[in-house]
Formats: structure tokens, C-alpha cells, sequence
């Protein structure tokens, strides 16, 4: 077994600096930004949020170490034949970190306050198959009247749907499907997630959180399972310099480094063989074009210019050093029961498409004599400045001069959401196996930066919701994301693969293709 002073020493021989060792098992985790929130409604959808709120929070079913899905505090569910009402009953032994216990009632408040206009949250619309959600989240009916109910004894939740959905009972793994206090709402209203007043159901607590700096959380010893919890606490630390996080990796001050930047790739493989982790995901990184009226790429010649313009295979093996995968689509190849749509006219030789995205320009009115003058944002870190310097670059023979700017991750998806921009980079890394997950990129309201609009698409995938058939299911998505990429609405760059740094001393880190790792199934080996 390789010890984890090793880290240490190698710090030491290079110079770093030694870090202050302490031996509890708490386990010290990178992650790529602060969260904008403890409470699951107000988060921005950041990977590194989910993965806080995946260790604090339980929904009705959680997810393994595997990646797969398990009961939660919900011991067992059924379906009616008609696949629109859902029972779920819950486990009794299920408490709130005070010791309260969960109840049915705190996930009908969960699912009210995601709806509630006055909430303001991101992904509300992810619950809109429930019976009512919509009408009560445009604050045109009452939350009560959502088609969300608890029995008296509050062990049973019945959940009714408008119509059977096919992806619905696989996105309770996120945070739309966490319950909230609702004791604590009595008490404390809209602070009630503040870190003086939090509680959570799930398998630790958080206790201190300094912004921008480090959140703190213990075990939670009221946790149903908390006899198998082998950590302490879990420590997070925003690290949006990941070659920062690898240093302090290296000195041994963080167990796990989440995402290293794609260019360190080789260096750590040979380097660090036994701590550098790589895996198939599923997650896009593209560019978005903002097309509402007056924004430069309104033009579809001009979108679908740029995204030809762009050269994956340079960003990929040159520039990311061959840990990524150049990208397409949308949907990642290897999505479950879903055969990815590509985007017209990325199958052909680079140089033909250049001289393809010249004509384009020239046709739109553009050109080295005439330039056609954007904002192209990204959120900080170094790995997305190198790729917007790239880009930036690529469109330049196209008589476009590209105005870099950047800002922190949760500034940038604020922004994004709120229509900020011209064109952006952007991300989705799955939390569920389903082409629908993506897809809703072009549809949902918080998701849809660019503001697509396109009635056949979201009659496509209206449909496909409801499909009960997984061929035709999978047969209108397919001809909905073949659509929406026609009109270059965005532009695929590359398909993620997970890139962690984790220490040898870690048991019960599992690669997945969701790269979702619960701490709750996690223990440092003994020194």
C-alpha cells in the first residue's frame, strides 16, 4: 500500500511547501467553484454543487458508488399502469440532522418551493410533468394545489403526473427531488439554509462555510445508515485553478482534486499513475450562440460558420493532451439506448470546411475588410481560456475579431441565464443516463441561454416524453437533436471523460460514466 505521506514528500522534494497533516478521517475534496447555495433550489446546476448537495441531502432514491440508483429515504415505490401516479414510502428511521424526522411533507414542501415563482428556481421546469406544476410555477395556481400529497402518518408520497414521462423517476437523483425542512422553514423563512440554521437528511452537515474559500461538514450522526459512514466530515475547497488544486494535491492538503485541467493529462499519468483517474463521461463542452434580436449571431450562416471554423481535433489532442474526445453532438456517443445526431458539415476535411465558413461570412456580409465584432465569455480557469484563445484564433481567417472575457463560474451561468452574452462556453455533465437530459438544453427555460426557439423540435420532444416505447422514444429524440443542430443554436466542442486526482489511501471511489461519487461510500485506509 502506498501511504499518504507520499504526497507529501514529493512536495517537499519540489519545493511546495509541507502541509499541516491531520490524521481524522476527514476527507479534504477540490471542487471547481463555490457552491451558489445550500438550499437545492437555488443552485446554479455546477457539478461541484450537485456533489455537495449529494453529500448532504437525500432524496427519495440515492445513488451507489457504482453510479446506479437505490432506494433513499424512499424503502420501496410503485407505478400505476398507467404510468402516471407514483407511490413512494419512506423509510422510518429517515432524520434531519437536528434529529427531526423525514417526513412525506418534507418533500412535498421540497417540490413546492422548487415551483414557487417567488423561489426563482433554475430548474423548476425539470418538475413540470407533475400534475399542475407549470400553471403553479408561471403563479397562476396556488403551490397547494400541486399533485404532490402526504398521508397523515407522513410515511407515503404520492406524486401525480399530467401524462407518463419516461425520464421523470430517474431525475429524482437531483436536487429538484430533495426534500427541505419544513420545520425549519416555519421557523426561520427564507434564511433557513443559512449555515447558522441548516439542517440536512443526508449522510453529513455542513457547519461552516467561508465564501469562495472552504465549506465544512461532519458526519451526520441522525443519518439512517450512519453506522456504515466510515468518514468524519467532508471538507470542500473551491479550486477554479486546477493547476493550483494539483499542487496542493501533491502536498497532500486535498484528497481529491475534481476535473484537472485535460492539458496535465500525460504529465500526471506518468507522474502520479496511481492517483490520476480517467473515465468516459457523460458530458459536453460547447459554445452557445445568445439569438436574441439584436445580438451578432442571430444569423445562421454565421453560427454555422464559426462552429465549422472550429477544430476539435486540435482542441482535443493538442491543446487538451487526448483526454477528451472531439465532439459533434449534443448527447454523447455512448448515451444509453441513443444513437447521437451529428451537426451538418462537421464530417468533412478541415480545410474544406474553412473555405465552407469563408463563403458563409462573405454571404452574410462579413469578412476580413469587414468584420463581424463579438464577446466570447468563459467562466475562469485556465483550460477555458486556452480554448477561447483557440477559437478565438480559428475564426480570425473568417474576419472575426473575438472580445475575450471572463468571469468566476457562478457570475458566468448567472449570466448566461439571465441572456448576458454573446456567444459562451457552457457545459453538461449528466447526472442521469438519458439523451433527454441533453436535449432539454434546447428546451428549458434556465438551460436555453441561447433562447432556441423551434415549435417542431419541442413537439418532438413533447412527445418523446410520453413515449412509453423506448424504440420510438428514442427515434423522435433522434430526429430532435438531428433538427435543433441543423440550426446552430450551439456548437459541440468536445465529449468529457472525468478527470480526478484520488488519493491511493481512498477506498469506495468507483469510476462511472456519470462520475458521481458519493462520500457516504468512502474511507481513508489506515497509516
Amino acid at each position: 500500500m502506498q501511504p499518504r505521506t507520499f504526497y507529501r514528500a514529493t512536495a517537499l522534494t519540489l519545493g511546495l511547501g509541507a502541509a499541516p497533516f491531520a490524521f481524522a478521517d476527514t476527507l479534504n475534496v477540490g471542487i471547481s467553484g463555490d457552491p451558489a447555495s445550500l438550499d437545492p433550489a437555488k443552485i446554479t446546476g455546477g457539478v461541484w454543487e450537485e456533489d455537495i448537495l449529494r453529500d448532504i441531502y437525500e432524496g427519495l432514491v440515492s445513488v451507489s458508488s457504482e453510479g446506479d440508483i437505490i432506494p433513499g429515504v424512499a424503502e420501496s415505490w410503485n407505478v400505476s399502469d398507467d404510468g402516471t401516479v407514483w407511490t413512494f414510502t419512506l423509510r422510518g428511521d429517515a432524520r434531519w440532522s437536528d434529529g427531526t424526522p423525514v417526513t412525506a411533507n418534507d418533500f412535498v414542501a421540497g417540490l413546492r418551493h422548487q415551483l414557487d415563482p417567488k423561489t426563482a428556481a433554475n430548474y423548476a421546469q425539470r418538475l413540470y410533468p407533475i400534475k399542475n406544476a407549470q400553471a403553479i410555477n408561471g403563479g397562476k395556481m396556488p403551490v397547494d394545489q400541486l399533485g404532490a400529497t402526504a398521508s397523515k402518518d407522513g410515511r407515503t408520497l404520492t406524486i401525480t403526473l399530467n401524462e407518463p414521462t419516461a425520464y421523470f423517476f430517474k431525475s429524482l437523483v437531483l436536487p429538484i427531488g430533495y426534500p427541505i425542512p419544513a420545520h425549519l422553514v416555519k421557523e426561520y423563512g427564507d434564511t433557513w439554509s443559512d449555515i447558522g440554521h441548516i439542517v440536512t437528511n443526508g449522510a453529513f452537515t455542513p457547519t461552516k462555510w467561508v465564501s469562495h474559500s472552504e465549506l465544512t461538514t461532519v458526519k451526520n450522526t441522525h443519518f439512517h445508515d450512519a453506522d456504515a459512514v466510515s468518514l468524519d466530515g467532508v471538507d470542500y475547497f473551491p479550486m477554479e485553478d486546477k493547476n493550483a488544486g494539483i499542487q496542493r494535491f501533491r502536498a497532500g492538503e486535498l484528497d481529491i482534486l475534481r476535473d484537472f485541467p485535460a492539458s496535465r493529462y500525460q504529465w500526471l499519468k506518468k507522474n502520479l499513475p496511481q492517483a490520476t483517474h480517467l473515465f468516459p463521461s457523460l458530458g459536453t463542452y460547447y459554445y452557445v450562440y445568445n439569438l436574441k434580436d439584436g445580438s451578432p449571431v442571430t444569423d445562421v450562416r454565421v453560427r454555422k460558420a464559426l462552429s465549422l471554423a472550429i477544430n476539435r481535433k486540435v482542441i482535443a489532442e493538442k491543446l487538451l493532451d487526448g483526454a477528451v474526445t472531439p465532439a459533434t453532438t449534443l448527447v454523447p456517443p455512448g448515451t444509453a439506448n441513443y444513437n447521437a445526431q451529428s451537426q451538418p458539415g462537421l464530417d468533412a476535411p478541415y480545410e474544406e470546411r474553412l473555405d465552407t465558413a469563408r463563403a458563409l461570412m462573405k454571404e452574410a456580409g462579413y469578412g476580413p475588410d469587414h468584420p463581424l465584432r463579438l464577446t466570447l465569455r468563459y467562466n475562469s480557469g485556465d483550460e477555458h481560456k486556452r480554448i477561447a484563445v483557440a477559437v478565438a484564433a480559428m475564426w480570425k481567417p473568417l474576419g472575426v475579431n473575438a472580445e475575450l472575457r471572463n468571469t468566476e463560474a457562478n457570475v458566468h451561468y448567472a449570466d448566461l441565464m439571465a441572456g448576458n452574452f454573446e456567444v459562451a462556453r457552457a457545459a453538461w455533465i449528466s447526472s442521469i443516463d438519458d439523451a433527454q437530459n441533453f436535449l432539454q438544453l434546447l428546451l428549458q427555460k434556465s438551460n436555453n441561454y441561447g433562447n432556441y426557439q423551434n415549435t417542431e423540435y419541442q413537439s418532438l420532444m413533447a412527445r418523446s416524453d410520453t413515449e412509453q416505447d423506448a424504440g420510438a422514444r428514442e427515434s423522435l429524440m433522434e430526429r430532435a437533436e438531428k433538427l435543433a443542430l441543423a440550426e446552430y443554436p450551439l456548437t459541440p466542442i468536445y465529449t468529457y471523460s472525468s478527470r480526478n486526482l484520488v488519493t491511493p489511501d481512498l477506498d469506495g471511489w468507483n469510476n462511472n460514466a456519470l462520475d458521481i461519487h458519493p462520500s457516504r461510500w468512502m474511507s481513508l485506509k489506515d497509516k
